[in-house]
């Protein structure tokens, strides 16, 4: 069952670590099966305090999506996302 991560950036700290990220984060998705749906496009908030913005990515499944999340290839890049804003992270079954 294809499962969703979300990732909601609340506020940015850093803007040059955010770029360092988005320069890096590329390589950590070669041979991984994800269809990015939404990258920080507009949205409206309905409920609850603003967001400065949204990614969702569609896995095969949970496990597919833990497991890039939870590699060292990734994890080595995510440091500069957590230098550089913060941001909510969850994976949803679809």
């Amino acid at each position: 069952m294809p499962a969703y991560m979300i990732f909601i950036r609340e506020q940015t700290l850093d803007q040059n670590e955010l770029e360092e990220y988005w320069a890096k984060v590329a390589a950590t998705l070669d041979g991984v099966p994800i269809k990015v749906l939404s990258a920080y496009g507009p949205h409206v908030t309905l409920e609850g305090p603003d967001v400065e913005g949204v990614v969702i990515a569609e896995f095969p499944s949970i496990e597919t999506a833990l497991q890039w999340y939870n590699s060292p290839a990734y994890q080595d890049v995510a440091k500069y996302r957590h230098r550089g804003a913060i941001y909510r992270g969850l994976i949803v079954e679809g």
